[in-house]
């Protein structure tokens, strides 16, 4: 599924830059044979651009780790985020497992820093406490949840599920730190 954005506002546009109500986000599901990606527009009402996931051949890890960043770079030329949000590296009980995992996090937040996009990084449960609501929520509640804030209609599979509650964490953690700022400023005014 590849919704696209209905945004009217080139990407060059310095309002749609510095509007917090309007900030693109490339959400990363991190993994070395599956990454989910999302991006969206973010603000009080997000709007999804593309929700899907990179397949990885099966070939030898540097090989993998290559390619991350290459088709990532291609994603960020294509859709032309401002701001890049991953998940958090879990510990796991295989430690080879979570090397890998570390090693194509770092490909990928290596093509969001190349590209100069700002990076965030949140935890499964923060990612599952902003979409969910609560912190220990399993994949069906996320892909339920996910589908329902972005208002797709399609089956998301569960990386790209996962990619766009990254994206949707961070839209709502900037929109609420956005809001925050906002009423500082506000009641400095007054002060």
């Amino acid at each position: 599924m590849r919704p696209r954005c209905l945004t009217t506002q080139p990407l060059n546009d310095v309002a749609y830059r510095t509007d917090i109500t309007r900030t693109r986000i490339l959400g990363i599901d991190p993994g070395s044979t599956i990454m989910g990606f999302a991006v969206i527009d973010g603000g009080a009402r997000p709007t999804p651009c593309v929700i899907d996931c990179l397949r990885l051949p099966k070939a030898d890890f540097p090989t993998r780790l290559g390619l991350i960043f290459e088709r990532l770079s291609a994603v960020i030329a294509e859709w032309q985020p401002q701001e890049m949000a991953i998940e958090d590296v879990f510990v796991s009980k295989n430690a080879a497992s979570a090397l890998k995992l570390g090693q194509a996090r770092g490909a990928a937040i290596c093509a969001g820093a190349a590209a100069g996009l700002a990076v965030a990084e949140y935890t499964p449960s923060q990612i599952k406490q902003a979409v969910v609501g609560r912190g220990g929520a399993d994949k069906t509640q996320i892909q339920h949840m996910v589908a329902m804030l972005l208002g797709v209609t399609d089956k998301l599979q569960a990386d790209a599920a996962d990619a766009a509650a990254v994206a949707l964490c961070h839209a709502h953690t900037a929109h609420t730190a956005g809001r925050m700022r906002q009423a500082g400023r506000a009641a400095g005014a007054w002060a």
